[in-house]
């Protein structure tokens, strides 16, 4: 087999010493145990013209530019005349969307360089750039300990490039861990990610679902629990029923707990001023703290107050206050339980007859989480075991079809091929969408998606990071998950481990009886968990 190409190229080297560089390079390469596998070429002096004619001609795997970055993510290079010539992020995506049938990696070993790579992460597989000032010994550190990294012996199911990367980060923090967040790694797999956005006010009904929603948000004093593991399509469905709300003419007030601030989860006090704030700001009220909140009395029940002579009064038609991303307070123990059952208290004082109660039934209290973690309370004090519940559920055939119809792909996507693609990711929204918008945004086939699915190649290798993640820091676990995805037939697992792994959508239940909840998962963590 012939080695892969390096192709170092240089421009501008006032104030650097990128003979060092280079020469750095070249050593921890010439002393790797795969030195064979790598050939060393080098491009001084570069002008525009000069790299686009290199990488033509040389083919590499690997580009490593080392010079002079700017601000605004421009790399220096040079003219005719030897003066300064700055070549635009844009203008660098472009050129390298010609090579990428044999480039993996670039290396920007320059200042400022990180929105390049971003930029040229559209599609290249990996690109480093440097997100602040590097000095001239920090960015020959960074070099020399991804060569180093690049030359191990690497098992061939990881890919080299991020552990070439993780042995640059150990490099240049053993030497100034000041520097150790400078180089990032920006994956073609996240932009593909990223690009999703675009996307996003795209809704696949799954009925009886949302029907479901729309019939409890009407019933007063109503409590809703949307939940479902993370990337399930919680967020749209609250929306949809937020919409249904106001159409129907009612207030509403949505809160996102990850737009919270750390302090403002500093304690319990501060977190309700801050939702008593934000919804009365949804309301398009003056807070008026100073008036409803007095020290004599508890925090829950000033909070209570603010909303029973201040919030509910100030208008006759309901009011939805919904809160997205609950699991976050998960994390506070200082503050969760308290606010359960401050949630649990007005949904329990609605069902009075009084005037109060009256009044609370004109709330209606919506809550959204992921289903990863898993909360202790008392069941008398939780807002989890009453109220309607609502469970997402994974896209059906036609539900998937309906999704690449609205992405403009159905032309391309035969039935087949969306049978072959949920016989890999099932119906799990998140990859179905994610595997959609890759195969209208790039030039690959469905069969080369497929195949490189289950690997860190593949476009799903984020996510499926994650779930190992979360394994890794929960032994039971891992080993209940190594025996579902190595068995043939369905696994019974002891009771708590099923429901977690259930919890995080890595299995289906079958009775008793534990599958994967895909192919996917069976092929990557089969390999993984070893």
């Amino acid at each position: 087999m012939s080695p892969e190409k390096v192709l170092i190229l240089t421009a501008i080297p006032d104030g650097l010493r990128l003979d060092k560089e280079i020469r750095d390079i070249v050593e921890a390469i010439r002393r790797a145990v795969k030195r064979d596998k790598w050939e060393i070429q080098v491009r001084t002096a570069v002008r525009p013209q000069d790299i686009r004619r290199a990488l033509a001609e040389e083919q590499p795997s690997i580009v490593h530019f080392c010079g002079h970055g700017m601000e605004d993510g421009s790399l220096v290079l040079e003219d005719d005349l030897g003066f300064h010539k700055a070549v635009s992020p844009f203008a660098l995506a472009a050129l390298f969307k010609l090579h990428t049938n044999h480039v993996k990696c670039v290396l920007l070993n320059a200042c400022y360089s990180e929105k390049s790579a971003v930029a040229i992460s559209q599609h290249i597989d990996y690109t480093i750039g440097m997100n602040q000032p590097i000095g001239d010994k920090g960015a020959i550190v960074f070099a020399i300990g991804f060569y180093d990294g690049l030359g191990y012996e690497n098992p061939d199911s990881l890919d080299i490039i991020p552990r070439a990367f993780e042995e640059g980060l150990v490099a240049i923090q053993m030497e100034d861990v000041s520097l150790l967040e400078t180089p990032v790694l920006k994956r073609k797999v996240e932009w593909i990610e990223n690009s999703l956005s675009t996307h996003t006010n795209l809704y696949i009904e799954r009925p009886p679902i949302e029907e479901k929603c729309y019939k409890a948000i009407v019933q007063p004093g109503a409590m809703i629990r949307i939940k479902a593991p993370q990337r399930m399509g919680k967020t749209l469905l609250l929306g949809k029923s937020l919409d249904y709300a106001r159409l129907t003419g009612y207030k509403v007030a949505k809160l996102d707990l990850k737009l919270a601030d750390i302090n403002i989860l500093s304690d319990l006090k501060t977190f309700l001023q801050w939702l008593c704030t934000d919804v009365a700001d949804s309301l398009e009220l003056e807070p008026q703290l100073d008036k409803y909140w007095q020290d004599i009395y508890g925090i829950n029940k000033n909070c209570t107050r603010y909303l029973e002579k201040y919030i509910l009064p100030s208008t006759e038609s309901p009011l939805v206050i919904a809160i997205d991303n609950f699991e976050r307070l998960f994390e506070y123990p200082e503050i969760f339980p308290q606010f359960c059952l401050l949630l649990r208290g007005w949904y329990e004082t609605a069902k009075g007859r009084d005037k109060i109660g009256n009044l609370w039934r004109r709330l209606r209290l919506v809550i959204v989480h992921s289903t990863e973690a898993y909360p202790d309370l008392d069941t008398n004090h939780s807002p989890f075991n009453v109220g309607e519940l609502i469970e997402l559920s994974e896209f059906n055939l036609q539900q998937v079809k309906s999704l690449a119809l609205q992405l403009e792909l159905d032309g391309q996507l035969v039935e087949q091929s969306v049978c072959d693609l949920m016989g890999l990711v099932g119906g799990h929204p998140y990859l179905v969408q994610q595997a959609i918008a890759y195969l209208k945004n790039q030039q690959v086939t469905l069969e080369e998606l497929l195949r490189i699915a289950p690997t860190e190649q593949g476009i799903f290798s984020n996510h499926l990071r994650q779930q190992l993640w979360s394994l890794q820091h929960n032994r039971e676990l891992e080993i209940g998950y190594k025996q579902v995805v190595m068995a043939n037939n369905p696994v019974q697992l002891d009771t708590e481990v099923a429901f977690k792994l259930h919890s995080l959508g890595l299995v289906k239940l079958s009775g008793n009886d534990c599958v994967p909840s895909c192919n996917l998962y069976r092929q990557y963590f089969s390999v993984r968990l070893r």
